[in-house]
Order: structure tokens, then sequence, then C-alpha cells
């Protein structure tokens, strides 16, 4: 080896040292850069998390004093609160709702509780709860799959609507008390008269037995009257028969297919109720539909057209009576169910009152349009429910 050579290499071995410490200082700048970032940055996300506790400290208290006050706010409740889980069972319940069931709920099953304690009646969604009728609204909880009870003590509003019905036909009566004095002395008048001419000695027996049944006649027209004018008074008890729909459309039709026959009247049948039930009076039910069916066969000419229909409609039976006849003036229409009102010489005016106040004590209503000239329809809309199949 020369000595030039000698001589350059420990000058090499520096520069590559030296380089060395370049890089180490490099990367050791690059590290206390990065490291002061870092802390930078945890600073930065300490801050940040301490809003964020803050925050969340903040609207748990706030979530807090919401729950304590909806718990003060159910307890003050009059109404029952009642919140059912997605199997049915009981998992909150209000002092108000404990109280009106008279046991604590909470763990308990709903279904068998309710059937124990609730007697179904015949308005959509009320029951009776021992003297107490009471209604339940029922809403959906989404988050959870269960679902929430609200249940009202409506005794005293269902007394007092009872009281107002009852005073308004005493009201109607009274304004009507001349009309129905009028009515009553008509057939009572031409009763006496046939009856008055059966006492001459030289009357035929034809004749006698005519003017017989004509006062008979006029004497079953006072009886009617005034059966329909003790049946508007007081009101008609409705009862807990378990009506099958279809069987209150079969006996109406019965009922009506020979008159229509008889008035060669075309009579139609359109139903399709299923297995709904109506839990009421099928006596006064029944009455009510004949009522609408003898009024549209009465309306209708011969070669006319009657049509019974009937179907379900959400939670409700849908019922009408469609006639062919020459339908209704409007400013009759506004009044046709009017106590005493009535466009007929033969009528008492009460066959429609009647038919209504039983829709309405049954839950339900009467619905009429009509157009002169092309018609009339009514319609019965009652809550309905379904036949269990065991």
């Amino acid at each position: 080896m020369s000595e030039a050579a000698q001589i350059d290499l420990p000058d090499l071995k520096a520069q590559e040292l030296q380089r060395a410490f370049d890089v180490f200082n490099q990367v050791s700048l690059e590290l206390t850069q990065a490291y002061e970032g870092l802390q930078s940055k945890v600073e930065s996300l300490t801050a940040e998390l301490a809003v964020a506790n803050g925050e969340l400290r903040r609207q748990y208290q706030e979530k807090e004093a919401l729950s304590e006050r909806l718990s003060l706010l159910l307890n003050a409740l009059p109404a029952g609160v009642v919140v059912l889980n997605n199997a049915a069972g009981v998992s909150e319940a209000n002092p108000a709702a404990c109280k009106m069931l008279g046991t604590s709920m909470v763990g308990c099953d709903w279904p068998p509780l309710a059937q124990s304690s609730l007697v179904a009646t015949e308005a959509q969604d009320e029951w009776q709860l021992g003297a107490c009728r009471v209604s339940i609204v029922e809403s959906p909880l989404d988050s959870s799959g269960g679902r929430i009870l609200l249940i009202h003590d409506i005794t005293a509003a269902h007394e007092l609507k009872a009281d107002l019905e009852r005073n308004q036909r005493l009201a109607a009566m009274g304004e009507m008390a001349a009309s129905l004095a009028h009515q009553l002395r008509t057939p009572l008048a031409t009763a006496l008269l046939y009856s008055a001419n059966l006492a001459q000695p030289e009357l035929s027996d034809v004749a006698r037995a005519r003017f017989a049944g004509k006062a008979t006649e006029q004497l079953k027209r006072l009886e009617r009257l005034i059966q329909d004018v003790l049946l508007f008074a007081r009101g008609e008890s409705i009862g807990r028969d378990v009506i099958p729909a279809s069987l209150l459309i079969t006996d109406a039709a019965q009922t009506l297919a020979p008159l229509c026959l008889e008035k060669s009247v075309i009579f139609r049948v359109v139903a399709d109720a299923g297995d709904t039930i109506i839990v009421g009076s099928r006596k006064a039910l029944a009455g009510a539909l004949v009522n609408l069916l003898e009024n549209a066969l009465q309306a209708c000419e011969s070669g006319g057209e009657i049509l019974l229909a009937a179907k379900v409609v959400g939670r409700n039976l849908r019922i009408s009576v469609r006639d062919t006849g020459p339908g209704i003036l409007p400013e009759v229409q506004s009044r046709i169910f009017e106590p005493f009102f009535t466009t007929r010489g033969q009528g008492t005016g009460l066959g429609l009152a009647i038919a209504l106040g039983v829709a309405r004590a049954h839950g339900g209503t009467i619905d009429v349009s009509s157009m002169p000239g092309e018609g009339s329809e009514f319609v019965i809309i009652l809550p309905a429910g379904q036949l269990e199949k065991e």
C-alpha cells in the first residue's frame, strides 16, 4: 500500500463518521419535533375530552332531572299508565294504574290481568272495571317493541253523557208535545168513528166486520205510536249479546224479502262481514236496520231496487241501505233524524230518531247521502270485533 493511500483512509473514515452524526442529528431533530407535535395533540385531545366530559355530564344531569320530573308527573297523573315489554309483561305502572286495578302489576303478564279485571263494553276501547268505566288507549314503543297503555276513568263523563242524552230526549218530547197530541188524536178519532158505526142496528154483517177491522187497524196504529214514543223517551238498553254480523244481515233480509216481493221491488244483498261480531242488543240493532229497510221500501215504486250491503272497514262494520227512490231534498235531509219530523201522513217521525239513538248507544252512528231523483243511502257504522276461533 502506498503512502498516499494510507493517508486518505483516515480521512474517509472521518467523513463517514461525520455523515453518520449528521443523520443521527437529523433523526433526533425529527423525533423531537414529532414528540412535540404528539404532545401538542395530546394536550388538544385532553382539552376536547374535558369539554366532551363536561357536555356529557351536563346532558346526564339534564336527563336525570327530566327523568325525575317524568317520575313525579307519572306519580301525580290521575290517569293510569302501564308500560309493557315486548313479551306483554308489565315493566312499569304508575300508582293510579295500580289503584285502578287494585294490585301491584310490575312483573305480571298483562293479558291474564286484563282478562280477569276488565269487561268489554259496547263502545270501542272502553271497558268496565268494577264499578268504574275506563277507556284504554294503546301506543307502541318502537325502540323496545313494547307498548304503553293510558287508562282513563271516564265514569263521570259516561254518566253525564247518558244524562245529556236523556235530557235531550225529554226536551224533544216537550217541544213536540202538541204534534204528538195531534197524531194521537187522529187515529183515536177515526177508531171512535168506526166503533160508533158498529152500534147501528141495521148494519150488515159484512159492513160490521169491515168497520171492526178498520177500528182495530187504527187502534194498532195508535199502539205503535205509543210504543215508539216510550222507546224514544227511555232509550234502548243495549244489552251484552254477541251478535254475528252475518246473522244480523240475514235476519233483516228475511224480514224485508217478502215485502219487496209483494211490492215488486228488487231486493239484493251483498254482505262480506266474515267473522265480524257486534256486542249489544240484537233486538235493538235488528229493529234499527229493518226500520231503514222499510223506509227504503216505502220510497221505491214497483220495479225499483233496494241494496243491503255490509263490509268491514278498519275496526268498524259498515251496513248500507240504498234505494232507487226519489231521493231526499236537502232541506228535508237536514231534519230527518229530528224526533216527530215526518213527510208521510201515517208516519210517527220517530223511526229514524230511534235508529240513530240505537246506533249511538252501540258506539256508532248513521250517515245519509241522497240527491233528488237519484235515490238515497243510509249507512250504519258500528264498532266491531272478530269472533274468536277455538
